[in-house]
């Protein structure tokens, strides 16, 4: 046979054919079963007791610690982008603040209450949701209140963690989410809410699916909220436990969770795929946290990614596996690159 022949082969089945049916931008678009939209996105903040004060995070690129005076004028800027919601990290730094029991954590003077109301007057269609957790405020860094020993007093915690919880609702925070992992912390707040006449208009969302993750050394830089001793292994759960996390959702669905959030997100796949079945009825959230979002633009300025094509590629990931809400430090570049008539 001679060498410019060509072998006939049979043509494959015309089902085979699948690029027409992604042959053009649109047609790729139709493809996706799921998009991002701006209303998706949460907004992570975080809220000094310096009023005035701008500083930038080293280790997450592009993001800044506000005081109450400086948040106003930057939030402002991203609701006229599309910006729909935020979720707000207390770091109080005045010297002696902190305490074993973090009274800081509600102090009606403290920056999440103060941002709380300063938000809700200021942007009146803006979703404020609050983190609730003691570590930023602790003297000893970790998220409840300790016995002697060091271990977590479970009882004093999630007491102290409703209390947090209804002072935030009670300032007009639209949802709580508690981030601490302590059993129990769920039916306290959803009792205390109840109690004082605030449950029906507060949305609690569970981080129930959080895992001891080599991936929050930037917000906890951010958050100044790294433990003093020890680590916080004994309360959040191993990264290989998919079955401690399907137990600790149904733990926190069953003690009135509105919502549900699974941290970290791109490691965690399988996690978030199996609750979206787990969690049908409930919203969904995945935490693109702040090691992840480092990582990402290591790899933008090394030059082995492109920043937006990788971000999009991460985000329609969490989609895929079943999330249909993201809390994310690139909400801003989001609000840039989505078009602004999706909302």
């Amino acid at each position: 046979m001679h060498s410019a022949e060509f072998i006939e082969t049979q043509d494959p089945p015309v089902t085979s054919i699948l690029a027409g049916g992604y042959n053009h931008p649109l047609l790729r678009e139709w493809q996706s079963e799921r998009q991002l939209h701006k209303n998706m996105f949460i907004y992570p903040l975080f809220v000094s007791d310096i009023d005035d004060e701008v500083t930038a995070i080293e280790s997450l690129p592009n993001i800044n610690r506000y005081g109450l005076n400086t948040l106003k004028p930057y939030v402002e800027s991203l609701i006229k982008k599309g910006l729909r919601s935020v979720i707000l990290f207390g770091v109080p730094l005045a010297p002696g603040i902190k305490d074993p029991i973090g009274t800081a954590a509600d102090d009606p003077n403290g920056p999440v209450i103060r941002a709380i109301r300063m938000l809700r007057e200021s942007f009146p269609s803006l979703y404020v949701m609050t983190d609730v957790c003691l570590c930023e405020y602790t003297s000893h860094g970790h998220c409840g209140i300790l016995f002697p020993d060091g271990t977590i007093d479970r009882k004093r915690s999630v007491q102290r963690i409703a209390a947090v919880a209804t002072n935030y609702a009670r300032a007009g925070a639209h949802s709580v989410a508690p981030s601490d992992m302590i059993d129990g912390r769920i039916f306290a707040i959803k009792q205390a809410l109840l109690k004082e006449n605030l449950a029906h208009k507060t949305f609690i969302m569970s981080y129930s699916a959080k895992f001891s993750a080599d991936l929050y050394g930037p917000f906890r830089d951010a958050a100044c909220s790294s433990p003093s001793s020890g680590d916080r292994k004994c309360y959040q759960l191993p990264s290989s436990a998919k079955g401690l996390a399907h137990r600790a959702i149904e733990r926190d669905l069953t003690e009135g969770a509105d919502g549900i959030i699974v941290k970290p997100s791109t490691f965690y796949l399988d996690i978030i795929s199996d609750a979206s079945t787990q969690c049908k009825d409930v919203p969904l959230c995945a935490y693109h946290v702040s090691g992840e979002y480092a990582m990402l633009h290591a790899a933008a300025e090394k030059g082995v990614v492109q920043l937006k094509q990788i971000a999009f590629e991460s985000h329609m990931g969490l989609l895929r596996a079943g999330a249909g809400l993201i809390i994310s430090y690139f909400t801003p570049e989001f609000l840039d690159w989505l078009d602004d008539d999706e909302l």
